[in-house]
C-alpha cells in the first residue's frame, strides 16, 4: 500500500469533520506513517496555537491509518483508548504526527505516535492508544 492509497481511505472512510483537517498522508508502511496537517485559523485556539482537539484528532487518526498499513488491508478498526499529552503549544505552518503499531494481538492494536512542528521539528504532542478490530 502507498501513501497514495492511504489519502484515497482517509478520503473515503473518515468523517467530513477529519477531512476538513486537510490532512496529507506522506508516509504509509507497515512500520511508519507519517501524515501533515496543515495550520490555520480554524484549528488555531487564544494565542493563536492549534487546539488540542484538532491534535488529538490527527493523533488517532494517523495510529488509525497505522493499524491499517500494519494490516496491509482496510479493516474496520475501532478507538477503544486514546491519551494524548500535550508537551508545548504547537505554532507555525503544519505538524507533523509519525505513529506506528507498538504491539498487534488478534483483536487489540496499541499504537503510539508523536507530533512535531514541521518548521522547528520540535515535539510538541504524544499520544498513545488501543484499537479493537472485531
Amino acid at each position: 500500500m502507498t501513501p497514495e492509497d492511504a489519502q484515497t481511505i482517509l478520503r473515503e472512510n473518515f468523517a467530513p469533520w477529519v477531512q476538513a483537517l486537510d490532512l496529507t498522508v506522506l508516509a504509509f508502511d507497515p512500520e511508519r506513517t507519517q501524515v501533515r496537517m496543515p495550520l490555520g485559523e480554524h484549528l488555531s485556539r487564544v494565542g493563536g496555537i492549534v487546539s488540542g482537539q484538532a491534535l488529538a484528532a490527527l493523533a488517532d487518526t494517523t495510529m488509525a491509518l497505522a493499524t491499517i498499513a500494519h494490516a496491509q488491508k482496510l479493516k474496520p478498526f475501532a478507538t477503544t483508548d486514546l491519551h494524548t499529552r500535550f508537551l508545548r503549544p504547537g505554532v507555525g505552518t503544519a505538524i507533523l504526527c509519525d505513529a506506528r503499531v507498538v504491539r498487534a494481538g488478534r483483536a487489540l492494536i496499541f499504537a503510539e505516535a508523536d507530533m512535531t512542528e514541521e518548521s522547528s521539528g520540535k515535539l510538541i504532542s504524544t499520544a498513545t492508544a488501543t484499537f479493537y478490530a472485531p
